[in-house]
């Protein structure tokens, strides 16, 4: 890590690109994935670097539908990992759900390394793409999981997840709890549930919210209440309102 000071106004904004960093030193995460922390660091300024209302709201409604689940299942991509490998430790460990890793960029044996960076932090199982099931709908590398992991989901949380995968979970009928910045993107849209807030704030609330779940109705009633079109629409217009002073 860096030597920016705590009283440094950007300190956390900047441990975090350490970490991104670092991850890309370790083999976890891609080059690529410097890019999309990039992109994603510019709308968390436009949301105030906070956990708004509106994501509140999400991670809510997240919590109600992966304690609704029968088979909820977190999958872990190299900038999640870098990020934030603890608490998706203690998301597995509340919910009773599999980490089951899955990326776009292969390279170099970056699965293998993710797998052993988490187990590392204190994961005790974590699955791995196989070739003896596949996604439909989609081409790329990500199609590749485990038969008892994503394939088996009925909810899949994918933090920071790529467009091209939530549609095709989305056309097998599985449902999806994403965390997504931006909330323009296809993921974002197609999500059942998007946290539009950094991942680093929404996995703790999560799973603190998790824990306030003690009966399936109120998490029914919880998910009944709940419109994704209009939490997306809530955090745009709260972009804007900042965006124009």
């Amino acid at each position: 890590m860096s030597d920016v000071p705590k009283s440094h106004p950007r300190y956390l904004s900047l441990t975090l690109r350490d970490a991104i960093v670092n991850g890309v030193e370790q083999g976890i995460t891609s080059i690529h994935g410097l890019i999309a922390h990039g992109r994603g660091e510019a709308y968390d300024y436009l949301i105030g670097e906070k956990t708004q209302p509106f994501a509140k709201e999400a991670i809510r409604a997240a919590a109600a539908m992966l304690c609704s689940a029968k088979h909820p299942v977190i999958s872990v991509n190299g900038n999640v990992a870098a990020l934030a490998p603890n608490d998706l430790i203690e998301l597995g460990q509340v919910l009773k759900a599999p980490l089951e890793v899955n990326i776009f960029h292969t390279e170099s044996g970056r699965e293998q390394k993710i797998r052993e960076h988490l187990i590392k932090h204190g994961a005790s199982k974590v699955l791995m793409p196989t070739t003896e099931v596949k996604l439909s709908y989609i081409d790329s590398n990500r199609k590749y999981v485990h038969p008892d992991g994503i394939y088996k989901a009925d909810v899949v949380f994918v933090p920071l997840e790529d467009g091209d995968r939530c549609e095709a979970l989305r056309k097998m009928d599985k449902d999806v709890v994403t965390v997504d910045l931006n909330p323009m993107s296809r993921t974002a849209k197609q999500a059942s549930v998007t946290i539009v807030d950094n991942v680093v704030r929404a996995l703790p609330l999560l799973c603190k919210e998790i824990k306030t779940f003690s009966d399936n109705p109120a998490a029914q009633e919880t998910l009944a209440a709940y419109s994704n079109e209009a939490v997306l629409q809530e955090a745009l217009q709260h972009i804007s309102r900042c965006a124009n002073g």
